[in-house]
């Protein structure tokens, strides 16, 4: 199996892996037997990118010209207090229809991460200083300092692309306030880590000591996603690196450990 390098091919790439797994019943995840990919067209991004004031990135312009958004919602199971629940979830979002949601999820990042700092205590950086004593001052400190950070432009659940004109480096994150993870450097490992049941290239192998199979990634997607978490002293986030640091598995994040 050979994964494109270059990007624009490997997105047509992911979107015939994907629609052919969603063509089968037999290998289909619930509720996206059938589905297909819905493109933007270049007039259409442009449009959001008024519409909404954000600037979408080279490579996440290509995703949203060849995949974006799917015609399907996924549907999840859970477990909680004993009692199973099943949701539809949107796969990844929608710039065309789901304004409302799109417009919660850009205020989502400065949402959560205000609310993290809660009392006097909690969530202070050690680049904003002492620590103030009122809430005013502690949220005019955050303030100044959430209004300088990248754009983060919301993908698929909790997960943001980092954007920014100027920046060599414009990762997925996964965010929950200050609890932050890199979830992939480009938009290529972010999708061979996303996508890993929908386009084949997981597979089972025996584990002889617990007689069970486990699922493993091939090693045509490992390798380059484990490349692209080696360290790279060029690798950074304006303002925010210190926050993805500041949790022990920001240290793999940024291939130092």
């Amino acid at each position: 199996m050979d994964i494109p390098e270059n990007i624009t091919d490997f997105l047509y790439w992911i979107r015939d892996r994907t629609e052919k797994t969603w063509s089968d019943e037999n290998t289909v995840p619930k509720g996206l037997h059938g589905a297909k990919w819905l493109p933007l067209a270049e007039e259409e991004i442009a449009g959001i990118e008024r519409e909404y004031k954000v600037k979408f990135s080279p490579e996440h312009r290509e995703f949203l010209k060849i995949l974006h958004a799917v015609d399907r919602k996924e549907t999840v199971e859970y477990e909680y207090n004993n009692e199973k629940f099943t949701e539809e979830c949107t796969f990844f979002y929608n710039w065309r229809e789901e304004r409302e949601e799109i417009l919660e999820m850009i205020r989502y990042p400065y949402d959560s991460m205000l609310k993290d700092m809660g009392s006097a205590g909690t969530c202070w950086l050690k680049s904003w200083g002492p620590e103030p004593g009122s809430e005013e001052e502690r949220r005019a400190v955050f303030n100044e300092w959430f209004s300088r950070i990248p754009d983060l432009l919301p993908v698929r659940g909790f997960h943001f692309m980092v954007s920014g004109e100027h920046l060599a480096w414009k990762p997925v994150l996964c965010i929950s306030g200050f609890d932050m993870g890199i979830l992939g450097w480009d938009i290529k490992t972010y999708l061979l880590n996303e996508m890993r049941n929908h386009i084949g290239i997981v597979r089972l192998v025996f584990d002889e000591e617990d007689r069970m199979y486990y699922p493993e990634l091939s090693r045509e997607a490992t390798e380059p996603i484990e490349k692209s978490f080696q360290y790279d002293e060029t690798r950074d986030i304006p303002y925010l690196k210190e926050v993805v640091l500041s949790y022990s598995s920001g240290l793999r994040d940024f291939g130092l450990e």
